[in-house]
């Protein structure tokens, strides 16, 4: 089960969280220190690179149906590396438009004493929302592995576009509403490494990956630009070949990167060119496209103390165990992404263990316990009935069943306030179906109050916890 792999190697993983922590703030901390070299280095060099950073507008793209800001104070950063083949021989493949490989949600809390770093598997399987392109065309709302939002918005090779159908399928699923975006092109790590005169990695096995063009002895060695694009790229002929390998390897790269830009910052030539490779690498929103906002925003990262910092990665399992011939991807597991992605709107710490607790509780919930009106919002007939049937076998307690006023286009369980847990409950039951809390006075039966499952044509079926 899901549950039981992660906690199986507990000393493994602290050890890698505390790394990444470290990663990170290194990485931050080297940021803010360039910035300030650049800034003391003269106008010219400072505005230089502050015109190197891309701005691409997103706030047109993004609809009016977004979630709802419950933390304005907050910071929700959307960070992406944007794996373009523009400007390259055809070494390393050819692709229409832009790929990301590597996605990030950063929150900084409020009162910026706590931070949740939240890694998100390229092949989760999630609903991607219809996306406005660059030429003014949209796409067809459909399910497929998140990183195809980016590919999609991107097609035309619009970063803005890429960006912002990303955002609104994260929105779209996890409720979050997300302030900015940082995205990082695919030959950055390659022009900052030459930069600086090479990397050093040590890797525990040999590397031989005809895709990646990367052939590494075992051990402690210095790669320049070339090699270390293959490094942070190779991933099924290392280790398990998995995703979550590929994104520890590329932390470990990120520490050796800023260890070594601190090490040459008494080279002027070496940190301008870096300054250079790193600020023509990036593309942000407006409200980040420049120095003193990245100096901001790595100055906030700094501040929160290392044992505050968390990262996650969002609990998963694979979609095989519901779709036995899908052996490629993974689905988010409920309700404990429910209760992550709710903590992080209402900004509200929630450590790995507590969410782990809180998901256990919900889940021992009694179905006894739980009433629910099914109301059919398909174009099925007796469609409720159906449903109404596998929710009593499963031992809910189906109070009504009735046609919904109008179709729905997705299946929604809405609930009283006071009902959330309940509705959390069956959701986890129900992968994929929205919860929504209900107006004042619907639901409240003579019961004491009940659950309004609205079916649409996605209904996924009652499922086993898990």
């Amino acid at each position: 089960m899901p549950g039981t792999h992660r906690s199986a190697r507990p000393r493994r993983a602290g050890r890698a969280r505390t790394r990444t922590r470290r990663i990170l703030l290194w990485t931050a901390g080297t940021l803010a220190l360039l910035v300030l070299v650049a800034a003391g280095a003269g106008a010219w060099l400072y505005y230089r690179l502050n015109g190197n950073i891309t701005a691409a507008e997103v706030d047109d793209k993004l609809g009016e149906d977004r979630p709802e800001d419950l933390s304005p104070g907050a910071k929700t950063i959307l960070v992406a590396g944007s794996d373009t083949r523009e400007d390259t021989d055809g070494s390393y493949g050819h692709t229409e438009g832009m790929r990301s490989d590597t996605l990030m949600v950063v929150h900084v809390a409020e009162n910026r004493e706590w931070a949740t770093v939240l890694s998100l598997p390229r092949d989760s399987w999630v609903e991607i929302p219809a996306c406005q392109l660059d030429d003014g065309s949209s796409t067809e709302p459909h399910f497929g592995k998140i990183n195809e939002s980016f590919a999609l918005g991107g097609m035309h090779g619009d970063a803005g576009s890429a960006a912002a159908c990303t955002i609104r399928t994260l929105e779209h699923n996890t409720g979050l509403r997300i302030d900015n975006f940082v995205s990082l092109d695919f030959l950055g790590f390659k022009d900052m490494v030459d930069a600086l005169g090479g990397v050093e990695v040590c890797p525990e096995e040999p590397i031989d990956d005809d895709k990646a063009h990367i052939q590494l002895e075992a051990g402690c060695q210095m790669l320049d630009g070339e090699q270390a694009l293959g490094y942070v790229r190779v991933r099924y002929s290392v280790g398990d070949g998995s995703d979550i390998g590929r994104i520890s390897r590329q932390q470990e790269f990120m520490r050796s990167l800023a260890e070594r830009a601190q090490d040459r910052l008494t080279s002027p030539t070496s940190m301008y060119d870096f300054l250079d490779a790193v600020t023509r690498s990036l593309t942000t929103d407006p409200e980040l496209a420049g120095l003193q906002p990245l100096y901001d925003l790595a100055s906030d990262l700094q501040s929160v103390p290392e044992e505050n910092l968390t990262f996650l990665t969002v609990p998963n399992y694979p979609r095989e165990l519901d779709v036995p011939e899908d052996t490629a991807n993974v689905v988010w597991q409920y309700p404990h992404t429910d209760l992550l992605f709710d903590a992080l709107a209402h900004d509200r710490f929630l450590s790995e263990d507590e969410l782990a607790a809180a998901a256990e509780e919900l889940l021992a919930m009694d179905p006894a316990e739980i009433r629910v009106r099914v109301l059919n919002g398909t174009d099925v007939p007796g469609r409720a009935a159906e449903v109404a049937d596998e929710l009593r076998a499963a031992g809910f307690q189906v109070t009504e069943t009735d046609n919904a006023p109008a179709p729905v286009p997705t299946t929604v369980i809405s609930h009283p306030e006071a009902l959330a847990g309940q509705a959390r409950a069956l959701a986890a039951r129900l992968p994929g179906s929205a919860v929504e809390t209900a107006a004042a006075g619907d639901g409240e039966g003579a019961g004491g109050g009940e659950l309004t499952l609205t079916l649409g044509p996605d209904y996924p079926g009652l499922r086993a916890p898990r």
